[in-house]
């Protein structure tokens, strides 16, 4: 049993082919896949995706990268939209300063208003952060002295150190096919050392395929090859391996039924 706990169905190279792109995930054991919004007009599209397809569930969000271009999606109209039954998350949000796409101090405003978001509905934040360490662990640290809430780091690529900062905070920490790049060395000695009950698996497709189908358009049956690679990093087998990330990923997107 598998989640791909992030992936984007509503993105060129997946839409075109939704019912066949579902039905391979389902072949290749995926039991559910979680589809991730990155701005609002996405929101309408990616829920209507996850009632067609009793496996697909949805989160409201807007990206870092699209903070700049909606200053009035606040904490009310993400929880307004958060009550529909097949939303079971909050984000993708967070900070990326890489290709800062939007203003730094508007990203960290929209941060914050996702995080309220999730404190107030319960459902866990998705947090994605792109060389912007300090002020995540900051903004993430300041804000759970507020009121806790569930949240996980979606494609890890950051620090040991940022791992561990975001585990004693409650993080679940998600791995994309980037772990089972040959350059991904510190990711792969971070992967060893995730508690066995805050590890997910991840996709994020279309993007970021796995080794051994790196250069393809994603799809979330490829988590099946991230799970598998993973578990040999932390010498466990591969159903071990999925079953372990099933459970974590439904206990923290508690919405979700299967």
């Amino acid at each position: 049993m598998l989640i791909d706990s992030h992936c984007h169905l509503n993105y060129p190279g997946l839409v075109e082919d939704e019912a066949g792109v579902v039905a391979r995930a389902r072949d290749a054991g995926v039991a559910a896949m979680i589809s991730i919004s990155t701005r609002v007009k996405e929101w309408e599209a990616v829920i209507a995706g996850a009632e067609r397809h009793c496996d697909v569930f949805a989160t409201v969000g807007v990206h870092p990268h699209e903070a700049d271009l909606h200053p009035d999606t606040d904490t009310a109209r993400l929880v307004g939209a958060a009550r529909h039954g097949r939303v079971v998350g909050i984000g993708e949000t967070g900070l990326d300063y890489y290709y800062d796409k939007s203003d730094r101090a508007r990203q960290r405003a929209s941060f914050r208003a996702h995080i309220a978001a999730s404190r107030d509905t319960g459902l866990p934040l998705i947090v994605h952060t792109r060389d912007a360490e300090a002020d995540t662990a900051d903004i993430l640290a300041e804000e759970m002295g507020q009121g806790v809430f569930p949240m996980v780091i979606h494609c890890f690529t950051a620090s040991r150190s940022l791992a561990e900062m975001c585990l004693a905070l409650g993080a679940y920490i998600s791995l994309s096919g980037i772990v089972t790049f040959k350059n991904a060395k510190d990711l792969q000695e971070v992967a060893k050392i995730i508690p066995e009950d805050r590890l997910l698996v991840e996709t994020d497709a279309p993007f970021l395929a796995p080794v051994p189908v790196r250069g393809k358009v994603c799809e979330p049956a490829f988590v099946a090859h991230t799970a598998a690679f993973v578990a040999g990093l932390r010498g466990v087998t591969g159903e071990e391996l999925g079953r372990t990330t099933a459970a974590n990923t439904l206990r923290l997107f508690g919405k979700m039924r299967l």
